[in-house]
């Protein structure tokens, strides 16, 4: 080994920029590879986590009217949901996980001089479980006791409390809506959301639904929001709460625009196949840079291989055998391929530490490299850095001893 190494620095040294060349062929390729690996696997992080913020595979459905007649009545007819069937839906629907009924109205909020128009939902405790509503440190959300005894108390988006108390702590304030006191309980914990359907959370108040339908007087529900105990038993659960109010309104079960039901999941799923694609995508591009780069390492040991004809032929005319040359010139291409990725490696985890300090990570994430793209780097690292030196390797193992010394 100490021979092998003697002799590959003599070989670099003699071509220097040849060997500096190659050396950043595959410097440059190792670091394309990992790092659009690492900031692949960072944008699918960001994206999935940006999905989330809307809730857990909820699905939301809105009452509408129906679209088709059935037993004797007209199409046309409007479909109203209220309590009662949020409580069929939990005693029947098979597979659910937690369901909320939500009603929605704009009010206007009052905090010593500020006056705001804010949106105001009515929830269940469930809410917060299904739609990803996670109080800040010293809060907590809308749970059964509010719900019972119709509590004026609210939950408050971060950048609504941030609006109205500035740099006051919200929770234990008092806050007026449409002129009734409300003390905050809690504020929402900072999430990046991407989709919504009433606005972003940030800027909501959420009040128990039983104290908005005794404040308002607002008997049915604006929408409700549920999700199944295990995601893949997602389409059946919705096909069970269609049918369910099918019976209970009258209307044809296979009628969806009566119930209209959005269902995050899918979305949740066509991403994760893009993101999988975009990867393999990026990986394609990072290994065709790398194999760019395996050439000019063939390339350097076709030139070593021809430097030292002569003294091959003298290792193989004193007993030197065509497999301990093959492997001594295959594993020189190897010290040099390594030694090439491992700095290639080195700068993208040097460029992934930095990138956070540019504040870009809210719409690309936080590139890292994972454990898959390690593995993929380096098996391209060893397999280009095989083929690279086994061609030229296996010429100078071919060579005839008495016409190599003569060269």
């Amino acid at each position: 080994m100490v021979n092998i190494l003697r002799q590959l620095l003599r070989d670099t040294q003699s071509q220097k920029l040849r060997t500096l060349l190659t050396l950043f062929g595959i410097i440059w390729g190792t670091a394309a590879v990992s790092l659009l690996l690492a900031f692949g696997d960072g944008l699918r992080e960001q994206l999935l986590k940006s999905s989330a913020g809307i809730g857990n595979n909820v699905v939301i459905g809105w009452p509408a009217r129906t679209s088709k007649p059935y037993e004797g009545m007209g199409k046309g007819r409007r479909i109203q949901l209220d309590d009662d069937d949020i409580r069929i839906i939990r005693q029947k629907a098979y597979g659910l996980g937690a369901i909320s009924a939500e009603h929605m109205q704009g009010m206007k909020l009052q905090h010593g001089s500020k006056v705001l128009s804010v949106s105001v939902s009515g929830v269940d405790p469930d809410f917060a479980e299904i739609r990803n509503l996670i109080p800040d440190t010293g809060g907590r959300f809308i749970n059964s006791l509010d719900q019972e005894k119709r509590r004026r108390v609210t939950f408050l988006g971060d950048e609504l409390a941030q609006q109205v108390f500035a740099d006051e702590p919200p929770v234990g304030q008092i806050i007026l809506l449409q002129g009734s006191p409300f003390q905050v309980v809690g504020v929402l914990k900072k999430k990046t959301q991407n989709s919504n359907y009433a606005g972003p959370d940030n800027g909501r108040v959420f009040i128990p639904a039983a104290t908005f339908r005794a404040m308002t007087g607002q008997k049915y529900v604006s929408n409700i929001v549920f999700m199944a105990a295990d995601v893949s038993e997602t389409n059946a659960l919705k096909t069970d709460v269609l049918q369910i109010m099918a019976g209970q309104h009258v209307f044809d079960p296979t009628d969806i625009q009566a119930l209209g039901l959005w269902d995050t999941t899918q979305s949740a799923q066509f991403l994760q196949t893009f993101m999988l694609a975009f990867r393999i995508f990026l990986g394609v591009i990072g290994c065709l840079t790398m194999v760019v780069g395996g050439i000019g390492v063939s390339n350097i040991m076709n030139v070593v291989v021809e430097e030292r004809t002569r003294e091959i032929g003298i290792k193989m005319a004193l007993g030197a055998k065509p497999r301990s040359i093959l492997g001594q010139l295959v594993l020189e291409t190897l010290i040099l391929t390594v030694v090439g990725g491992i700095i290639g490696i080195l700068i993208t985890m040097g460029i992934c530490i930095v990138f956070p300090a540019f504040n870009l990570t809210e719409y690309v994430g936080v590139p890292r490299i994972s454990p898959e793209a390690a593995a993929i780097t380096a098996g391209m690292l060893g397999l280009i850095g095989f083929v690279s030196g086994y061609f030229p390797a296996r010429t100078a193992a071919n060579l005839d001893p008495v016409v190599a010394m003569k060269m």
